[in-house]
């Protein structure tokens, strides 16, 4: 039997096994290898260098085991023939002052180590030479640190490091066995819905050709299980190695943990048994390591999740045990939910938020945030870090969301005020940052002074430059700094202007840049990314296949131009499972939430809509507004108008920033059994408008009041002009299809099962038009056209009819 290749780079091999000490996040220590300047500067460096030295030599060495072959393979930045002999040479950019190294990082020499002795050995030579050369990064300052090893002590340390990896490899190897022996009985757990087993063929298509899927499925249609499901199998397969499934809201990370769940039910009960390949009596349907990653706010024990060994216990040595802790539960338990992840790490004294990211590199499928691949200062390094590439899934939930977050997450902005807040700090403390951040300060007031209000911006390479100046002395202060507030300010600023540094590396055709003054009177000067397709791109290349899909991903071309830079993708529409006859879908026509329409009688208006829905049937309601202002308006109409009709309806209202509790009793009402109908005000976009499940008969309809467009400002319109330019249609793109999306999420909360019945009022007049009416879902056929007389006539008959069957 062929021996199983497992491999791992340079890099992480001597990071992972010698990693010791204490976890303390008060040094601002950014992955600066993987800036571009850094890039840059290796590349002088090594043109510099002459004739005789060979940059970016590739290497690998295979170190065979009982029961797999270790290959250890990474990218020498060069090898120098000199006159004393072959020397490697690892190039290294920082910010701190090089001539304060007193000796090289270990984990920086350990990885020239293993390159000296794979070329060493590969080219019988005696002895090699190891140079570590540490770069300033912004003054171009070189310190050498250069030793000299028989290729015999490399060999016997080398050894010693895949050694300690053997045990973790040898996991892999037996875990990988197991688990996709365990793959190959699991059936799928249901009888599929109509179109669900279609759906789940299309994602193992799409899987197997390597593609990206966008997938538009009303809710209740099963697309959870319906893309779980294909995923399982194709890393049973070979197809792919790891699954990541990526969502916006915590509510779908618990549904993704409960489809897993659920595959690993045993039978005869479990998903084995739906199908002819029953598992044996007592055996997991599915053996499979889940991970949801938790927050550090919500997993940290302290108070604040302040990761400093003089304050925290667990980071105090957290390297020295982590590995051991991470090791004793992987081989021990296939069990890493939140609570097992916790006790595992006060067992062992370590980090759990550390833990959790650690675990994860063993894990089978990791449910996530989508900054967790993303974001260039959360993303996970391990998976997605430069050079690192793998056979990943993701699969992509409420992709809708993803827009959004896209243009935030490779985003950034600098303000001034912030700026002369830490120099007014440091004035008296240190010299040489002042100074940088007084030149930084007259770079934008120069700026400022030409800024009506709001100014498109041709470069900002100006501050660029100077903000490489003010990172390094940050970086140097942060290192001496001993006051815990002042530290804490300049922090701040030292993120928010290393952000600044890594988007502008970035810019391309899919920026903006621009500078305001807000309603503060604050400037600003911003890097706005318009168009988030390649970014979001950069980390899904770094997998094999992707899969969008949402109940609300209409029209399919806008979310493919700003999700994908491919043209070949795949799309397919799942068909609605529900009875058309099960909703009642109603366009109110003589309502408008335009601006020059509002007033006491259109709130009116609005409101005896809302008291005629809650009197057709008794039951639970809740209805969408386009501002809380709006909302409160209509509240207060609606109060008038149920007292004078007599009515006995229940009002509930949502809250601008509502705790987790709040929301809980906000959504417990509804959960209730009461005499009286009880109606819930919610704002468009909300909390409440997605992400919540009320089936059945705890939600029987739903008034969505108006389009959801978003409120005029600077950067909507700057997304306008942008997308005209493009020769689309800018207010569509700014404005229509994300107001849409609002507009399809809360309808979506009252169809959720196909048991359900239920009524949908569309207020405003605007709903008839093309450029909206092209948006709406094809299940959404069959609606009608209602005025606040006729609509409860409507909604009585509707009920009449659906309860006589």
């Amino acid at each position: 039997m062929e021996k199983q290749l497992i491999k791992i780079s340079v890099r992480a091999l001597v990071e992972f096994i010698l990693q010791s000490g204490d976890l303390d996040n008060r040094t601002a220590s950014a992955d600066k290898e993987a800036m571009q300047m850094g890039a840059r500067l290796h590349r002088k460096i090594q043109r510099q260098m002459g004739s005789m030295y060979t940059p970016e030599v590739s290497m690998k060495c295979q170190v065979p085991y009982e029961k797999f072959i270790l290959q250890v393979e990474g990218r020498a930045d060069g090898v120098m023939d000199t006159e004393e002999g072959l020397v490697i040479d690892e190039i290294k950019g920082i910010f701190r002052d090089v001539n304060a190294l007193e000796e090289p990082v270990p984990v920086h020499l350990a990885q020239a180590k293993c390159y000296a002795f794979i070329y060493g050995d590969q080219h019988e030579q005696e002895k090699m030479g190891v140079q570590m050369t540490y770069c300033h990064l912004e003054t171009e300052e070189i310190r050498r640190f250069r030793q000299e090893y028989t290729t015999e002590e490399l060999r016997e340390w080398f050894y010693g490091i895949t050694d300690a990896y053997e045990k973790w490899a040898l996991f892999q190897v037996e875990w990988k066995e197991k688990r996709n022996a365990s793959i190959k009985k699991v059936e799928f757990p249901y009888q599929y819905r109509d179109g669900q087993k279609k759906l789940a063929a299309a994602v193992y298509r799409t899987i197997e050709r390597q593609k990206k899927l966008f997938i538009q499925a009303p809710t209740g249609v099963g697309k959870t299980m319906a893309t779980v499901f294909p995923a399982v199998k194709a890393v049973g397969e070979g197809l792919v190695d790891k699954l990541f499934y990526l969502t916006a809201k915590t509510i779908t990370r618990t549904v993704a943990q409960q489809a897993f769940d659920i595959l690993k039910q045993p039978g005869p009960d479990g998903p084995a048994a739906v199908g002819p390949a029953a598992v044996e009596e007592g055996d997991t349907a599915l053996q499979y390591k889940v991970i949801t990653l938790t927050a550090k706010e919500k997993i940290c024990f302290c108070e604040k999740p302040e990761c400093n060994p003089d304050y925290c216990p667990y980071a105090k040595g957290h390297f020295d045990r982590i590995n051991d802790a991470v090791y004793d539960m992987i081989t021990t338990s296939d069990d890493m939910s939140r609570q097992a992840v916790e006790e595992q790490a006060k067992k062992w004294q370590v980090c759990p938020f550390e833990l959790g990211l650690d675990l994860s590199l063993w894990a089978d499928a990791v449910i996530c945030d989508y900054n967790y691949v993303f974001d260039p200062n959360a993303k996970l390094k391990r998976f997605f870090g430069e050079g690192v590439k793998g056979d990943y899934i993701f699969l992509i939930d409420e992709a809708h969301n993803l827009v959004e977050r896209g243009r935030e997450m490779f985003s950034a902005r600098l303000c001034k005020e912030d700026v002369m807040k830490v120099r007014r700090l440091v004035k008296t403390r240190d010299v040489r940052l002042a100074r940088q951040l007084e030149e930084c300060n007259r770079q934008m007031l120069a700026l400022k002074r030409e800024c009506d209000g709001c100014q498109v911006l041709e470069s900002a390479g100006g501050i660029y430059l100077k903000l490489l100046s003010v990172m390094a002395e940050m970086e140097r202060y942060l290192e001496e700094c001993k006051e815990e507030d002042v530290r804490e300010e300049v922090l701040s600023l030292y993120f928010e202007v290393r952000m600044f540094e890594t988007i502008y590396e970035k810019l391309d055709e899919n920026y903006m840049i621009y500078s305001e003054i807000d309603g503060e009177g604050k400037f600003f000067v911003r890097l706005f990314c318009v168009n988030p397709a390649v970014n979001l791109n950069e980390a899904l290349e770094k997998g094999v296949s992707t899969i969008f899909f949402s109940a609300t991903l209409l029209p399919i071309r806008y979310y493919r131009q700003l999700l994908s830079t491919k043209t070949d993708d795949y799309a397919v529409y799942a068909q609605s499972t529900f009875a058309r006859e099960n909703r009642l879908l109603l366009l109110g026509n003589d309502v408008s939430t335009r601006y020059t329409a509002r007033g006491e009688a259109t709130y009116r208006k609005y409101a005896s809509y809302l008291l005629e829905m809650v009197q057709g049937k008794k039951g639970n309601y809740m209805a969408f507004f386009p501002s809380y202002k709006f909302m409160e308006e209509v509240y207060d109409q609606f109060l008038l108008l149920a007292e004078k009709e007599g009515s006995s309806a229940r009002c509930v209202i949502q809250a601008p920033y509502m705790s987790e509790e709040a929301r809980e009793i906000f959504l417990e009402e509804f959960e209730e059994e009461r005499e009286e109908s009880l109606l819930g005000f919610c704002v468009m976009g909300g909390i409440f408008s997605e992400g919540i499940d009320l089936s059945r008969d705890r939600l029987i309809g739903a008034a969505v009041v108006g389009t959801g467009l978003p409120q005029v400002c600077r950067e909507r319109e700057l997304l306008r002009e942008y997308f005209d330019k493009k020769g689309l249609r800018g207010f569509d793109y700014a404005y229509v299809y994300p107001g849409m999306n609002k507009v399809l999420q809360s309808a979506g909360r009252v169809i959720r099962t196909e048991e359900d019945r239920g009524v949908i009022l569309l207020l405003d007049d605007r709903f008839r038009e093309g450029r909206y009416k092209e948006t709406f879902p094809r299940e959404w056929e069959g609606l009608e056209i209602c005025n606040v007389k006729n609509a409860g006539e409507k909604m009585r008959a509707f009920w009449d009819q659906t309860s006589s069957k």
